[in-house]
């Protein structure tokens, strides 16, 4: 996946909420990974939040981040598993205008890699809201690592040719 050097980079402003029920933010080190490494690939770390696994605060929050206009993208960590409690899925589809099938597949090459058929225990999704893209990643640090270090991070970066998510945002909003 080539990031063509002599083109500008473009930074975004990306948002992080983490959802978990047995974390407090300064336990919350997958939501610091994400921190980290969106300032690191040289955008802006709009806004970091955490919040229970309650399909209502989840909404109140990405809502809020999407009504705003002000960011370009949310990546969301914990919650998307198979468990009771697990609702960040239920949470964020019902916000997308349009989900992007192909995160959820190419997230999940990239897990069995990592490990293995575990990865089926995931339901990491993607989708475009308000002109608001919007990942959910799993809660784990390796999750985390990869759906950034390997997916997200490529198509945030306006030089990564041949297509990347940057260029669409301008027209995101078109009818």
């Amino acid at each position: 996946m080539p990031i063509d050097e002599s083109l500008s980079f473009r930074p975004v402003r990306v948002a992080v909420l983490t959802v978990s029920d047995s974390r407090s933010l300064a336990e919350d080190t997958s939501g610091e990974i994400l921190a980290q490494r969106i300032v690191a690939a040289g955008h802006e770390l709009g806004d970091r939040r955490l919040v229970r696994d309650d399909i209502t605060e989840i909404r109140a929050v990405l809502g809020e981040w999407i009504d705003d206009g002000e960011m370009d993208a949310v990546v969301t960590t914990g919650g998307t598993g198979l468990t009771g409690r697990d609702v960040t899925p239920e949470a964020a589809r019902p916000l997308f205008d349009k989900e992007i099938d192909g995160f959820s597949v190419i997230f999940h090459m990239v897990s069995f890699g990592t490990v293995g058929l575990s990865t089926l225990q995931s339901r990491a999704c993607a989708g475009v809201a308000k002109g608001t893209f919007i990942f959910c990643l799993p809660g784990s640090n390796g999750a985390v690592k990869d759906g950034w270090d390997k997916v997200i991070s490529m198509q945030l970066d306006s030089r990564h040719r041949p297509c990347n998510l940057v260029e669409l945002m301008p027209r995101l909003l078109e009818r």
